[in-house]
């Protein structure tokens, strides 16, 4: 069985829709894969309890708890080795993670980021297209490389910025086609591996 381990940082609607996607499209039966567990850097992230809902494991490893970023970053590693990964997700987990840690999970870290990269990398991505004049916004999915926002494109979609849009609406938008796109785009992961 192929475990997917998902690090939120909030709400978790990402994952909640990769968790509904796995049970109703059978990814145990069609790709001999699951969701193994959701760990969150914030006890109070409220995605933990959609996690629990589902019957999947969580765990909480704050980075407050650690001196360095290093230090947390080796301690989530560790949180994260517990189940076996064969991938992980990045689901509004909101650090940076370090080389080290990157590179240990090289090739099976994903990311999905509420802009069609390589334009806006970082934050603040809906009023930068805002500002930019932008008239197309967007999300992507990719492969998280040592450099931020830079990895192999897996997945986007394309969202219109409407005439008088705010950041807020924007985003709205943008997050419904996420709920779309990350579930699609972990399951074609998925059956990629397989042949690989």
């Amino acid at each position: 069985m192929k475990n997917i381990v998902i690090l939120i940082s909030g709400g978790g609607s990402n994952m909640e829709a990769i968790v509904k996607a796995a049970e109703s499209e059978r990814w145990a039966a069609r790709l001999d894969a699951r969701v193994a567990a959701v760990i969150s850097n914030k006890a109070d992230a409220g995605g933990l309890a959609i996690a629990h809902e589902h019957g999947i494991a969580t765990a909480v490893v704050s980075h407050k708890d650690f001196a360095s970023r290093e230090e947390f970053d080796a301690a989530l590693a560790r949180e994260i080795d517990v189940h076996a990964p064969t991938l992980v997700v990045l689901a509004g987990f909101m650090r940076i993670l370090t080389p080290g840690f990157v590179t240990h999970y090289a090739g099976r870290l994903l990311n999905i980021h509420p802009s069609l990269l390589p334009a806006f990398p970082g934050l603040d991505t809906h009023r930068r297209a805002i500002e930019a004049g932008c008239r197309i916004a967007g999300v992507t999915v990719h492969e998280v490389t040592v450099e931020l926002d830079h990895g192999p494109i897996l997945a986007q979609a394309a969202v219109p910025v409407l005439q008088g849009d705010t950041p807020q609406a924007l985003a709205a938008r943008v997050l419904a086609q996420e709920h779309r796109v990350y579930p699609r785009a972990v399951a074609d992961w998925l059956q990629e591996s397989e042949t690989n």
